[in-house]
Formats: structure tokens, sequence, C-alpha cells
């Protein structure tokens, strides 16, 4: 079974979804799986693919997200590693079974509700993702009015799995969805 594409990413997620924010959300993913492959030394179209793919099945399942992955993906011939890491980012938060246990794993459970983040603070900045720092990000981050629906804990937690310091994560993140701002914007 060959590894998932970025491609492929795309024409499985139109199949299952129709609303705009959450192609740009699964862009936004991708980007960030993007940054975070290169900084683990890893396949950066392959996790950009599982970033892009990750909510395949929230549109259909809001209540049930994450237990419908592997009944979209088997028949369109991904790999189970490929569906376990999807479901993982899912982990303690939906019906996902899988609990992050690789970097893949645990980069996109971190990168999840951070991007959310980053997105929203995006988009009141004039300049966008231009010139974005960790510093001021960081001060969002600890209004929790400010995109209020990202789960603060959850970004800590990832951070923690990773073993990677917050301003870091922060920062991949940044650099990541600087590099598809057109996509974003």
């Amino acid at each position: 079974m060959s590894k998932l594409t970025l491609e492929q990413a795309k024409k499985i997620l139109h199949k299952h979804t129709t609303e705009e924010h959450l192609f740009t959300h699964a862009a936004a993913v991708s980007a960030a799986m993007g940054a975070m492959a290169e900084h683990f030394g890893e396949d950066k179209e392959h996790w950009q693919a599982i970033g892009y793919l990750h909510d395949v099945d929230f549109e259909k399942f809001p209540e049930e997200h994450c237990g419908h992955v592997r009944e979209l993906l088997e028949p369109e011939g991904i790999s189970a590693e490929d569906i376990d890491t999807i479901i993982s980012h899912g982990w303690g938060l939906t019906k996902s079974d899988v609990k992050p246990e690789t970097n893949c794993q645990k980069s996109l459970f971190a990168v999840d509700e951070l991007t959310g983040i980053v997105h929203a603070y995006s988009l009141m900045r004039p300049e966008k993702f231009d010139g974005m720092s960790v510093k001021s990000l960081k001060k969002k981050f600890k209004d929790k009015r400010f995109a209020a629906k990202c789960n603060r804990e959850v970004i800590t937690k990832g951070a923690q799995d990773l073993g990677m310091d917050l301003n870091l994560l922060m920062e991949l993140c940044i650099k990541g969805m600087q590099e598809h701002a057109d996509e974003l914007s």
C-alpha cells in the first residue's frame, strides 16, 4: 500500500466535505504538519496529506467525529497506519480509540487546535501571517476569550507529549501556515 499523497487527500476530502471553512482548516493543519515533518526530518508531503484529511468524517458525523474514519478511508486504499494517525488526533476528545504515539500522531494532535488560534489571529492583522511572532501569538493564546473554541489544554498537552516547548510548537505552526498564506487568507 502506498503512502497517502496530498493530491489523494484533497480528492477524498472533497467526496465527504462541502463546507468551505472545513477546507480552510484542512489547509491550515496540512501546512502546520508540513513544518512539523521538516522539524522531525520526516516526509513533508505525507504529513501534509495526513493533516489535510484529518477531519474527513467531521461534516457528516460531527457528534461521532473520528468514529467513521476507517469506514470512509479503507475503501480508498488508505493504509491502516495512516487511518490510525488520523483517528489519533481525537484521543480523549472524540470517538478515537487510538492514542497518539508517533511524532506524526502527536504533531497532528498538537497542531489541530493551534492552527485555529494562529488563523484567527492572522485574520485580525492587516499583514495577516507576515511578521507574526510567537510573542504576540502567545498573548492571544493566553486570552481565553480569543478563538474561545480552540482548546488550549489540548495544545499544551500536545506540546508536552512531543517533548517540545510551546514556543517552538507555535513557531513551527506559524512557519508552516506562512508558507501557505495564499490558501488561508
